[in-house]
């Protein structure tokens, strides 16, 4: 029973490193116009998340920052969301 259980686990970590390798290819993909779930779908949750502006009756602004990953090792990506549609797209290159 225990050799299945670790059957298992291995089968789900090895599907979950090969997700989280796509999504940072992906990255270079979002554009100015996706929604908000689009984003999420292909890239995945963002490391860190900010609300810029949170004015009542205006839309919200937000930014998305994704660290370099391993297959990116470089490449810091920032979106701006405004009313959950991605507004800006930035690419910060460390060297």
């Amino acid at each position: 029973m225990n050799t299945l259980k670790l059957a298992a686990a291995a089968l789900i970590a090895t599907f979950s490193v090969s997700a989280l390798a796509a999504s940072a290819a992906e990255r270079k993909f979002i554009r100015a116009g996706m929604g908000e779930g689009e984003v999420l779908f292909k890239i995945g949750k963002p490391d860190h998340e900010a609300m810029v502006r949170v004015v009542r009756g205006e839309p919200e602004e937000k930014t998305w920052t994704y660290f370099p990953h391993s297959r990116d090792p470089q490449t810091l990506t920032v979106l701006t969301l405004r009313a959950g549609v991605v507004d800006r797209v930035d690419r910060k290159i460390a060297r």
